[in-house]
């Protein structure tokens, strides 16, 4: 009988514990444009320049910088937009600008998969990026505007 009681505060406990496990970010979390600097670590790239140390010359021919705006694509449970900033042929900057967020739940599934597409296109550098698990609709959405913003910024 001992051993029965046992199991079953052990099980009890392992549940509430198991219940209070946060897996992600808070569902009012808005999901951060991957390849931008955030505020904490601007600046903190190099030794700070002061007037006093001498400048070096800097080159006539600045690398320009494009914006390109995808297709939004439409899913289930609204659009999806992407746009990306390329400068000198590669992606330096990829955010999704339009996702669904009318429901608290479209708001918890898309504040950790947004994040995720936005750090894998970024890294691929293309539209071959895996599709987040439990966020199928948001990821089709997502590839099919990338593709739509690669072909508009020519890559």
């Amino acid at each position: 009988m001992r051993r029965v009681a046992l199991a079953v505060v052990s099980t009890v406990a392992g549940l509430v514990v198991l219940l209070s496990f946060k897996t992600s970010s808070p569902a009012g979390t808005p999901p951060a444009a991957i390849g931008t600097p955030s505020a904490g670590n601007l600046g903190t790239s190099g030794p700070a320049e002061t007037s006093a140390a001498p400048r070096a010359k800097r080159s006539s021919v600045r690398a320009t910088s494009t914006t390109v705006t995808g297709t939004a694509a439409n899913t289930q449970f609204g659009p999806v937009q992407v746009q990306l900033t390329v400068r000198n042929g590669k992606i330096i900057k990829v955010v999704a600008v339009e996702y669904p967020t009318g429901s608290p739940q479209d708001m918890e599934i898309n504040s950790f998969a947004i994040p995720q597409l936005n750090q894998e296109a970024l890294a691929a550098q293309n539209a071959s990026i895996s599709m987040v698990s439990g966020a199928s609709y948001t990821s089709q959405g997502y590839l099919s505007s990338l593709q739509s913003a690669l072909d508009k910024a020519g890559l």
